[in-house]
C-alpha cells in the first residue's frame, strides 16, 4: 500500500482572475499560492516523503518543491492539466456562450466529449494518469510515502474515475488551491479516500 499526498497546485493569476481555464499555458504561481504551499510544508513536515512527483507546468513544480520541502523534484508530463482546447484562457460564461453546445456535450459525458473541442476527452485524460500511479505501485515498496502536485481537472477526473464514479460528476469533487488530500494505492491499484482538503 503506498500513502498518497495529493496536491493541486497554488493559486495562479488565471485563477484569481475569474477562474479562467488553464490547461497547458505555464503560468506561475501568485504571492498568495507561494504563500498556500507554504502552509503545506508546514503541515507536512514530521512526514518523510520518499519521492516527490509533479506535472511539468511550472505552477506544479513550484509547489512541489516549496510544499514538500525538496528541491529534488520529479516532473512527469502525465500529470500536466488537461487540454482545454478552445476554452483555453476563458471562464465558463465565455465560452459557453461563443458555443453552448460544446460545453454540454462535456457536461453529459466528459468520458467521450472532447473539452473546448480540440482537448482531451476524460478516457485520455484519466487513462494517462492512471498509468503513472499504477507505474508508482511497481516502483515502490508497501507504506511509502509519496507527494503528487498536479491539477484540479486531472485530479478531480482521476479521483472519480477511481471511485467508480460516472466522469460527468468529477465536478461535485472540490479541490482547493494547495491543500493537502491522502489516498491510498493498493497493490492491485485499488485506491481509498482517506482526506479530502485537509488543511489542519
Amino acid at each position: 500500500m503506498l500513502n498518497i499526498y495529493i496536491l493541486r497546485h497554488g493559486e495562479t493569476l488565471y485563477n484569481a482572475d475569474g477562474n479562467r481555464y488553464c490547461g497547458r499555458t505555464d503560468i506561475g504561481l501568485t504571492e498568495k499560492g507561494y504563500e498556500q504551499a507554504k502552509k503545506v510544508c508546514s503541515q507536512v513536515k514530521d512526514i518523510c516523503f520518499d519521492a516527490v512527483y509533479s506535472s511539468t507546468l511550472q505552477r506544479a513544480k513550484l509547489t512541489a518543491q516549496i510544499a514538500s520541502g525538496k528541491e529534488e523534484v520529479i516532473t512527469d508530463e502525465r500529470l500536466i492539466e488537461v487540454d482545454f482546447g478552445l476554452w483555453e484562457g476563458k471562464t465558463r460564461e465565455q465560452f459557453v456562450a461563443e458555443n453552448a453546445g460544446v460545453w454540454e456535450s462535456w457536461d453529459e459525458d466528459p468520458f467521450v466529449s472532447r473539452a473546448g473541442e480540440t482537448g482531451e476527452t476524460g478516457k485520455e485524460v484519466v487513462e494517462r494518469v492512471d498509468d503513472f500511479f499504477k507505474e508508482l505501485l511497481n516502483k515502490y515498496p508497501a507504506g511509502s510515502n509519496i507527494m503528487v502536485v498536479a491539477h484540479n481537472g486531472v485530479n478531480r477526473l482521476y479521483l472519480a474515475y477511481k471511485l467508480g464514479m460516472s466522469l460527468r460528476n468529477y465536478r461535485k469533487i472540490a479541490m482547493q488551491n494547495s491543500v493537502l488530500s491522502l489516498v491510498t494505492l493498493e497493490g492491485a491499484g485499488e485506491l481509498v479516500l482517506h482526506k479530502l482538503n485537509c488543511s489542519g
